[in-house]
């Protein structure tokens, strides 16, 4: 399935292996923005990029997991959107925006397109997702798309909420 779907200035698109080289610019251009909010990836995954994004389309192909990219209609990779550790009906929910496209909307809209994907395309049942306490936006987000808090938790030692949504069941 290669699911593409509109989020007005963005389309959200599963990752396929042609995405590799911009994905990788993407992380790279933003890394010292990320982590400022969630824990760093690590030289190790640069450097080990290619085998990094081979593995996750083999992930994908076992259904395990979704993972898009958020593209913007100039053909720009503007952020990442991910499905991962899909078990009876329910799946993680994680999310990064570049910097460049933060208060413009991308992350709202993508959180809810890939709500929208994750219960008619994927057929899940209930998304979680984690944030720390020191990223109002990303609170903002998953709130705006109707994600509620179930408890506090810890990310990478900082405090946290995790959050669940119900899906609509598929037609």
């Amino acid at each position: 399935m290669n699911a593409a779907a509109p989020t007005g200035a963005w389309t959200l698109e599963r990752l396929r292996p042609d995405h590799a080289p911009a994905l990788l610019d993407f992380e790279r251009e933003n890394r010292a923005y990320f982590a400022r909010t969630v824990p760093d990836r690590g030289d190790a995954y640069f450097t080990e990029f290619a085998h990094r994004h081979r593995a996750l389309l083999a992930e994908q192909d076992t259904g395990l997991s979704h993972f898009h990219v958020l593209i913007t209609r100039h053909g720009t990779l503007t952020g990442r959107v991910n499905l991962i550790d899909i078990e009876d009906g329910s799946a993680e929910l994680g999310y990064r925006i570049g910097e460049h496209a933060v208060g413009r909307g991308a992350a709202t809209a993508a959180v809810a397109e890939i709500c929208r994907l994750a219960g008619s395309t994927y057929g899940l049942t209930r998304l979680t997702a984690v944030t720390t306490l020191d990223n109002p936006a990303s609170l903002t987000v998953l709130r705006r798309n109707g994600f509620t808090q179930v408890e506090t938790t810890t990310v990478d030692g900082r405090p946290g909420i995790r959050h669940e949504r119900p899906l609509a069941p598929r037609n």
